[in-house]
């Protein structure tokens, strides 16, 4: 049966892509690899923060399946591949789930068909990499089918903005590519906007994480020396926050999390080390210091259970929000992880508390949830506050804590020690 639209890789990613298209009409169908996420979308079961089980049983009703069948890639009039692309061993991207996507693809292309990567990489993927793989079989790109790259910008447990209202950027190999893939997805996003060509489309995204790391390294650099200093950098960031031009507000963490903070500047750098011969400078400084943040978050643990004759070695250390972000169950790339190992390197008891997970896993052992957070704020030697979801009351916190280290600034208060 002809698609519309085929949506390769149905995660954080290409699940609201299709549930957008075909809120506006668009026939739609998932294709994915692995038999968990076929067998529970199809059972109407979501497994990503930003769709409910309504959702996806929404999606059922107005026509969406989920399959393994790689003849559903034939039927589809337009194609958008949606997969990871993590870190390789040596600091590159890996694509092999991009290539495994693409020789699907290739498998099932025809004539007229539009074909869209999404998954971040480096610039002259799409066309170094992707489009010999479809050529093989003797279709041409950008005149017997259409290939574009358009860089992905879901933002996971954003309330104000989505797949409809966030702009999109589509970079085409050839005019008619852009045209087609413009086309394709002004039918469920309001405002798309054209690059020059796929590199600058791939491009794009990456100088805006690139520029993201960057000042998160910033102001992660000073929150170091600003509490050497004895100066509170969260009320200087708000001070300057007044400044209605020439300044953002970014606040510093406990380290960077996600796919694609703490990754896609590194296929950036990778890439120009590797084609060009030296150094992209600000990332490799940014990197060395966004991942330095939990060991200095360990150090700083340390030190607030020595003011009160305490070692951290034997100390029950509990930390409150393991997710990277606050609010959703994402736990890709939680600078949590290499604080919980740290810690428990150390000689820490390690407990946890997350109203959005219930098990955490940490290396292969599972740490199960604290049932009672009152409880287990009163009985840990230090609390640090990892993540701040809403759900977190100020009060309970700092009236039943031992001691309390905020790595995210929420808690304005004497007794607590904040990053």
């Amino acid at each position: 049966m002809k698609t519309d639209l085929a949506v390769i890789g149905l995660g954080y990613v290409g699940l609201p892509l299709a549930q957008e298209a075909i809120r506006a009409g668009l026939s739609v169908v998932g294709y994915d690899v692995s038999d968990r996420v076929i067998t529970g979308l199809n059972a109407g079961k979501s497994h990503v923060d930003d769709l409910s089980d309504a959702d996806i049983q929404t999606m059922i009703k107005n026509g969406f399946t989920a399959s393994k069948d790689d003849q559903v890639l034939a039927d589809a009039s337009a194609i958008v591949i949606c997969v990871p692309t993590p870190l390789s061993a040596d600091g590159g991207p890996d694509l092999s789930a991009v290539l495994g996507a693409t020789a699907a693809v290739a498998k099932k292309l025809k004539k007229g068909q539009l074909v869209v990567l999404e998954s971040t990489t480096y610039p002259g993927t799409t066309e170094e990499v992707v489009q010999p793989i479809l050529e093989a079989g003797g279709l041409i790109a950008g005149e017997d089918f259409y290939l574009a790259f358009s860089p992905e910008r879901i933002d996971p447990g954003n309330k104000k903005f989505g797949m409809r209202n966030t702009p999109k950027v589509v970079g085409g190999i050839n005019q008619i590519s852009t045209d087609k893939a413009v086309a394709m997805y002004a039918n469920f996003v309001d405002t798309v906007v054209r690059a020059k060509g796929a590199k600058e489309a791939e491009m794009a995204k990456l100088l805006e994480n690139t520029y993201r790391h960057i000042n998160i390294a910033l102001v992660n650099e000073m929150a170091m020396f600003c509490n050497d200093l004895g100066i509170d950098l969260w009320d200087v960031i708000r001070c300057a926050s007044t400044k209605p031009f020439g300044f953002q507000a970014f606040y510093p963490g406990p380290g960077v999390g996600g796919h694609c903070i703490p990754i896609d500047p590194n296929y950036l750098s990778h890439q120009v080390k590797t084609n060009l011969g030296y150094p992209f400078k600000f990332v490799e400084l940014a990197q060395e210091i966004n991942a330095g943040m939990p060991n200095y978050v360990i150090r700083r643990v340390q030190d607030q259970l020595n003011t009160v004759g305490k070692a951290l070695n034997g100390a029950t250390v509990l930390l409150l929000g393991v997710t990277y972000k606050p609010d959703i169950a994402d736990q890709r790339e939680s600078p949590a992880i290499p604080i919980g190992l740290g810690l428990i390197e150390k000689g820490a008891k390690v407990l946890f508390h997350d109203p959005m997970v219930e098990v955490w896993r940490l290396a292969g052992n599972e740490l199960p949830r604290v049932a009672d957070l009152t409880s287990a704020l009163k009985k840990a030697d230090i609390t640090v506050m990892l993540q701040d979801h809403a759900s977190y009351d100020a009060e309970l916190l700092i009236s039943n804590s031992n001691l309390l280290f905020d790595t995210r600034g929420k808690l304005d208060h004497p007794e607590v020690e904040r990053l």
